[in-house]
C-alpha cells in the first residue's frame, strides 16, 4: 500500500498532489477574491456575477497582463482554450 501526500485548498476544498499546485491554485483563489470585491465596492453588481468575473480574471492573468503591456488582441484569445477543449472532448454519460 502506498501513501500519497495530499494538500487541501481551505478556499475551496480543492485537492492537489503537488504543494507548489495548491499553493498556486489558493493565490489564484485569493486573486479572484479581491477582484470580485473590487467590482462588488465600484459597481452595482451582483454578488455571483462579480465572482464569475474575479474568476475569469485571475484564471487568465498572464494574458491580462501581456494585453496591458501592449498587446490587446489577446484579449479575444481567452475563452478559445475552453471552446476547443469542450468541442474535443467526448460527451460523458449522464448518470441515472
Amino acid at each position: 500500500m502506498s501513501i500519497t501526500p495530499m494538500w487541501r485548498v481551505d478556499r475551496d476544498g480543492s485537492m492537489f498532489t503537488d504543494k507548489k499546485a495548491a499553493e498556486e491554485h489558493d493565490k489564484m483563489l485569493e486573486l479572484a477574491d479581491n477582484l470580485s470585491s473590487l467590482l462588488e465596492s465600484n459597481l452595482t453588481i451582483e454578488e455571483k456575477l462579480a465572482e464569475e468575473i474575479g474568476l475569469l480574471l485571475a484564471r487568465n492573468k498572464e494574458t491580462l497582463a501581456k494585453a496591458f503591456k501592449g498587446k490587446p488582441d489577446l484579449i479575444l484569445t481567452i475563452g478559445e482554450e475552453k471552446e476547443a477543449e469542450e468541442t474535443t472532448s467526448p460527451v460523458k454519460p449522464v448518470a441515472a
